[in-house]
């Protein structure tokens, strides 16, 4: 898959998230995916090369969901996951995910994109904040996994 294909597929999986947040009802966050996500990319025209990463990022992602944000939340000192600007929250979890359970994608690579996404799509300061958040995470990973 080209390099800008997953571009487009984790900027559709943070929007995905980012609708997620708003509108998940009691059923639980991403519990209806087989149903949203399709509906999701046919209102949105969501490219059909990115459709399949993006399903695999959100399969992920969701059942994961409440240990990514434990992970976010404990990296980024002194903020609160309700705190950080939704843009910023669904752009840290798509790459937490990536960089947790994706051993195929170099942590660093997550964390270049998740930057790049943010500077397309959040505010002036967020790709620093999201770029030490993520680096928090991937050091501590790397030394939980060299014990």
């Amino acid at each position: 898959m080209a390099a800008g294909t997953r571009r487009i597929a984790r900027e559709t999986a943070v929007q995905f998230l980012y609708q997620e947040d708003f509108t998940a009802g009691n059923g639980g966050f991403g519990c209806d995916l087989a149903e949203r996500f399709p509906l999701f990319c046919a209102l949105f025209k969501i490219n059909k090369k990115a459709r399949k990463y993006t399903e695999e990022l959100l399969s992920g992602i969701c059942p994961r969901l409440a240990e990514i944000d434990q992970q976010i939340e404990a990296s980024a000192k002194n903020w609160r996951l309700a705190r950080l600007a939704a843009t910023d929250r669904n752009i840290m979890r798509v790459a937490v995910y990536e960089i947790v359970y994706r051993e195929d994608i170099p942590g660093q690579v997550s964390i270049n994109e998740a930057v790049e996404i943010a500077k397309k799509y959040a505010s002036k300061d967020s790709p620093k904040f999201i770029n030490g958040v993520l680096d928090s995470i991937l050091k501590s990973l790397s030394v939980k996994r060299a014990l």
